[in-house]
C-alpha cells in the first residue's frame, strides 16, 4: 500500500489528484489561470467540494479561456449565478471575471504568466521537508509576496493562504511529506 500525505482520503478522485496532479509543477498559462479562479473559489471550503466541481467549472468558464470570461456580459454571470454545478457565489464569479481583466494586464505588461509566477521561487520548486502536515504552513513570506503583488494588480481572492495553496496545488512548492511516495 502507498503512503501518501495524510490530508489526502479514501475519495478514488481526490486520491487521483493528489497522486498525479498536486505539488508537480505547471508552466502552462492557461492551467495555472485555472488553478487560480479554481483556489479562490475554494475559499471557505474544501478542497475536494471545488475538485468535484473542476469539469463543471471548465464548462461554465468557457476552459478559462481569459479573453472571453474577461468580456463576460451580465448575462453570462447571471447565468453563471444560476449553475448548480460551480460554487454560485456572486463574489467569487466576479472575482474570476476580475481576475480574467487583471490576468490579460499582466500578461500584456511581462509577457507570461508562467514566468511571472515562477519568479517568486527562482524558477524552482521549493522543495520542503516535511515530516508531519502539522509542520506545513499556510501562509508563508514569499506567499505573502505573490499575494501582494497580485492584489496591487487588481485580483481578487488571492490572499497569502490561497496564494499558498495556489504555490503547492501547480508545484511551485513541493509539500509532500517526507513519507509520501509522490515526494520525489
Amino acid at each position: 500500500m502507498k503512503t501518501r500525505c495524510a490530508w489526502v482520503t479514501e475519495d478514488p478522485l481526490y486520491i487521483a489528484y493528489h497522486d498525479k496532479e498536486w505539488g508537480r509543477p505547471i508552466y502552462d498559462d492557461r492551467l495555472l489561470f485555472e488553478f487560480l479562479i479554481l483556489e479562490g473559489a475554494q475559499a471557505g471550503l474544501s478542497w475536494l467540494t471545488v475538485l468535484k466541481k473542476r469539469e463543471n467549472y471548465r464548462r461554465a468558464f468557457d476552459q478559462f479561456d481569459q479573453e472571453k470570461i474577461a468580456n463576460y456580459p451580465d448575462k453570462k454571470i447571471q447565468s453563471l449565478l444560476q449553475d448548480s454545478g460551480i460554487i454560485r457565489n456572486r463574489l467569487k464569479i466576479n472575482a474570476a471575471v476580475i481576475n480574467a481583466k487583471a490576468y490579460l494586464s499582466l500578461r500584456d505588461e511581462v509577457g507570461n504568466f508562467s514566468d511571472y509566477l515562477w519568479q517568486f521561487v527562482d524558477g524552482q520548486p521549493l522543495r520542503n521537508h516535511w515530516q508531519s502536515i502539522k509542520e506545513i504552513p499556510v501562509t508563508t513570506p514569499i506567499s505573502d509576496a505573490l499575494s501582494k503583488d497580485l492584489k496591487r494588480r487588481g485580483f481578487k481572492f488571492v490572499g497569502s493562504t490561497i496564494c499558498y495553496a495556489f504555490m503547492q496545488a501547480v508545484g511551485m512548492v513541493n509539500d509532500h511529506t517526507v513519507d509520501c511516495f509522490c515526494r520525489s
